[in-house]
């Protein structure tokens, strides 16, 4: 049986457009909006799924789906880089960022490394019996990322060339070893935007 595997992205919010590290911030009301603008562009499921994160789980909302938190879907562990903004982090520890771009086992923010996420993707998206059928989760761009690389078994340093947008949706469809990849739908309040 094919299982169909829905990620989609949590909307935008102030953090994201200041390229900070995620630090569970909420939507702001322009990512809100759009959430709500989006609903009903969704294919129904049975049982929503969303990260635990405050901005997927509010995204779940606006979207109008009722989806459980669970902890697998995490996004990445930044560690002490949560919060953070990339160029600040960059200044300050040019080292650290370029082992941590270059070595995917690399933690120098002591959280989870590259290698360490993908795995985890990989597991629950390999935990996903041949009959679950239709899933859909709202998960961190670096979730879906990790997921992709593990379902179409790519090399980790891949991960850094995958960009999912707010309010996309990266399509799996498939069963254990064999995935096919439809990435970056928009959803209606995305496709609206200038």
């Amino acid at each position: 049986m094919t299982v169909r595997v829905m990620l989609v992205s949590p909307a935008t919010t102030a953090a994201v457009r200041e390229a900070r590290f995620g630090a569970d911030e909420p939507l702001d009301e322009l990512g809100a909006r759009a959430a709500r603008a989006a609903a009903g562009d969704l294919p129904r499921v049975e049982r929503p799924l969303c990260g635990p994160s405050l901005r997927c789980r509010a995204t779940a909302e606006a979207l109008g789906l009722r989806a459980e938190p669970v902890d697998r879907l995490a996004d990445w562990d930044m560690g002490r880089w949560r919060g953070r903004r990339l160029d600040e982090v960059s200044a300050g520890e040019p080292e650290a960022v370029a082992a941590w771009l270059s070595d995917p086992s690399a933690v120098p923010h002591g959280g989870e490394s590259l290698t360490a996420l993908c795995a985890r993707a990989g597991d629950w998206l390999s935990s996903l019996p041949d009959d679950a059928g239709r899933v859909l989760a709202v998960v961190e761009p670096a979730f879906a990322r990790a997921v992709t690389v593990h379902a179409l078994g790519l090399p980790t340093e891949v991960f850094w060339r995958l960009d999912v947008a707010p309010l996309t949706l990266t399509e799996l469809s498939g069963r254990a070893a064999r995935w096919n990849l439809r990435c970056g739908r928009p959803l209606a309040g995305e496709r609206d935007r200038p």
